[in-house]
């Protein structure tokens, strides 16, 4: 809200007024912001986001505020008071951790299944990556740090389960989130690199380099969770249950599906 005010030659009553006036005016602005969701929002969901927050503002007339980082990340933000409403996470270990520490007053639900991709800007051809990844051609190896990024815990788990880990431990760059592989391997920085579906598909990704999906029986399936946490049950439980309730729609999953991943 702007105000235009002159307070020269004004009377002590003009004065106490437009003291009451910008007093109402700084409370309607920040009873406007807390209008605002802040969304912990997982790596691979950020292009799949804007699609989910265009609808949801269709829907409820209500804002969201996504920050995009690893999921373990924002476990450790969050625990350390970070005011953050909703966390939409890669999996469902972090959440659920957060539910048992007490930052949630509900088990966390799932809202997505993702899948794992190999992804290259380059002209290399992917259809034997197996193989591919065994040649010392293949210089650099991007992956989101598994320690933080569940995309990369998986990408270990499918490595380890065709036994290239060992072949390919010294090639690896590790990247703090899965949009910074992507930045790794969209650049070229990287010869390959292991990413999420939903990034390879998204109107932003789509048709860029070449992409191969891995087999789901290399790796878990990686359930992603939503859970509402205490900073949103206590200072916006209305909007934060709303949006909660939204990734169950049919209108959200439909979303998500068309941005890669397998509604739950």
């Amino acid at each position: 809200m702007k105000c235009n005010i002159r307070v020269s030659n004004v009377c002590m009553r003009d004065v106490k007024l437009l003291s009451i006036s910008f007093a109402l005016s700084f409370f309607s602005m920040g009873f406007s912001k807390a209008d605002t969701l802040s969304v912990a929002v997982a790596a691979n969901v950020q292009f799949a986001f804007d699609d989910l927050k265009e609808e949801f503002k269709k829907q409820t007339g209500h804002e969201l505020k996504g920050i995009f980082n690893s999921s373990g990340k924002f476990v450790s933000q969050i625990t350390n008071g970070a005011p953050f409403d909703v966390f939409m996470s890669a999996d469902m270990d972090y959440p659920n951790v957060l539910y048992q520490q007490g930052f949630s007053s509900a088990a966390p639900k799932i809202y997505a299944y993702g899948s794992l991709v190999l992804w290259t800007n380059k002209n290399i051809d992917l259809q034997s990556w197996q193989v591919l990844l065994e040649n010392e051609k293949i210089q650099k190896i991007a992956i989101a740090n598994p320690k933080t990024a569940p995309y990369g815990r998986e990408t270990m788990r499918a490595l380890k389960f065709y036994k290239l880990d060992a072949a390919v431990e010294s090639r690896l760059v590790y990247a703090e989130s899965i949009s910074q592989t992507n930045q790794y391997i969209y650049s070229g920085l990287v010869d390959v690199g292991f990413t999420a579906k939903s990034v390879v598909v998204s109107a932003e990704m789509r048709g860029k380099g070449q992409w191969i999906e891995l087999p789901v029986n290399s790796y878990t399936p990686i359930a992603q969770g939503v859970i509402i946490l205490k900073h949103g049950r206590e200072n916006a439980p209305q909007m934060s249950q709303q949006f909660y309730e939204f990734l169950s729609s049919a209108k959200a999953k439909a979303i998500l599906q068309k941005n890669g991943y397998a509604a739950p």
